[in-house]
């Protein structure tokens, strides 16, 4: 069980990439702060970045499809240890509703 909801409209879907999207800015402004400890992220942080804001702009112009495969960006996020990706969850919604699609009412 997911502690995020899937999200019910199109609305919260996009606010839910683009928390992602924050999440991956702070991520990369600790990478700065403290290289030693946060090396690992630097191998990850750009193409992950690159991968929510193209899932993003595909939500805003209406391109995006819905389907029950992973966003090309999960095997960067199921390769991380939660400590490198402490919002491995929202990453993981993301993708759940990508396969699955927006939540119904039944789903409430």
């Amino acid at each position: 069980m997911s502690i995020v909801k899937r999200p019910a409209t199109m609305e919260e879907y996009i606010e839910l990439v683009k928390s992602a999207l924050f999440d991956v800015e702070e991520l990369r402004m600790s990478v700065e702060f403290d290289m030693e400890f946060m090396e690992p992220a630097l191998s990850f942080v750009e193409p992950l970045e690159k991968g929510l804001r193209d899932l993003l702009t595909s939500l805003k112009d209406g391109s995006h499809e819905f389907v029950d495969t992973d966003l090309p960006f999960m095997h960067i996020v199921e390769s991380q240890h939660n400590v490198m990706l402490p919002f491995k969850p929202v990453l993981r919604q993301i993708n759940e509703t990508h396969r699955k699609g927006l939540r119904g009412e039944a789903e409430d």
